[in-house]
């Protein structure tokens, strides 16, 4: 065994996410019912640990939002599971908030292909992430997450300096404390998750306080841009049966109107949420209600105090 691995095998067992569970180490001999509660029992205390969190992670949502206010862009990097987590992520937000193409951006270790095949050996090469942030043209106005449950993972960790050097707003996502990837970024969110519940699978507990963080991260800053009318999706982009039918429930919902005058409202604003919400609660006609979005940077309470 070469220096190299005695030193990533020292690392490994220095991290509270690889630590082996020796009481669960007759798990396979265990009913499956009984298998099943122990792991449930293990995912009680994720959301807890991100609970922890939360100063941090309210830090990220203002710098984000602020960074994204003034033409920025959030970009997720991460590798295996903690990259799908954002690419997830990041595909989520067009159809939730009608947010602009490229506003949000996954990048993952080993490109579009490791979203759902293993590409070996693409998160130990820091550089790869220097290229995929040249490739979307990184600027000082965007804001980048890192994202490694391990907090060493060198894509992810390659990303940040990257960014930082950029002058970009950096973000560290890990489930270690004191993890390099922290230290490298401006804001660091380390959910202390503990041991998995199979030796080292961070897809499990890491991932879930991921995903968790990821939610809360991008929701809670479309919330700060405008982007809902209360805890209405007002910005939904209806693009099937099941969001045009969406479209229409937080219409009423929003206004308290009948299904006519929602129909008509949306009618008169090429099925635009936000803008029948305001022909209706603002009594105006559809480019009126444009307009008036318009000034207002597309916050309909906004514009709603300028009727």
């Amino acid at each position: 065994m070469n220096d190299q691995h005695i030193d990533l095998l020292s690392q490994l067992d220095s991290l509270m996410t690889e630590r082996h569970r020796a009481d669960l180490a007759e798990v396979d001999r265990l009913p499956t019912l009984e298998v099943l509660r122990l792991m449930n029992a293990e995912d009680q205390g994720v959301a807890a640990a991100v609970g922890r969190c939360l100063p941090e992670l309210a830090a990220a949502v203002d710098a984000v939002a602020e960074r994204i206010g003034r033409g920025g862009r959030l970009v997720y990097a991460g590798a295996g599971t903690a990259g799908r987590l954002g690419v997830l992520d990041a595909s989520e937000c067009p159809p939730t908030f009608n947010s602009p193409p490229g506003q949000v951006i996954g990048l993952i270790a080993g490109g579009p292909d490791a979203v759902v095949t293993a590409v070996e050996g693409a998160e130990d090469r820091p550089e790869l992430a220097a290229q995929d942030l040249a490739r979307i043209g990184l600027t000082a106005a965007d804001a980048v997450v890192g994202i490694s449950a391990s907090g060493r993972t060198p894509y992810a960790i390659g990303a940040v300096e990257t960014a930082r050097r950029a002058g970009a707003m950096t973000i560290a996502l890990a489930c270690n404390p004191g993890s390099a990837l922290g230290h490298a970024a401006e804001i660091a969110i380390e959910v202390a998750v503990g041991p998995e519940f199979l030796t080292g699978s961070t897809r499990l507990k890491a991932g879930t306080a991921q995903k968790l963080v990821l939610n809360m991260l991008s929701t809670v800053v479309m919330i700060r841009l405008g982007k809902t009318f209360g805890n209405l999706m007002v910005d939904l982009r209806a693009t099937n049966d099941k969001l045009r039918a969406r479209s229409r429930r937080i219409v009423a919902l929003a206004t308290g109107a009948d299904d006519a005058a929602v129909e008509q409202a949306l009618a008169a604003t090429g099925g635009e949420v936000k803008n029948a919400i305001l022909v209706i609660l603002g009594a105006v006609d559809g480019p009126t209600a444009a307009r008036l979005l318009d000034h207002a940077d597309g916050r309909l309470r906004d514009a709603l105090q300028q009727v």
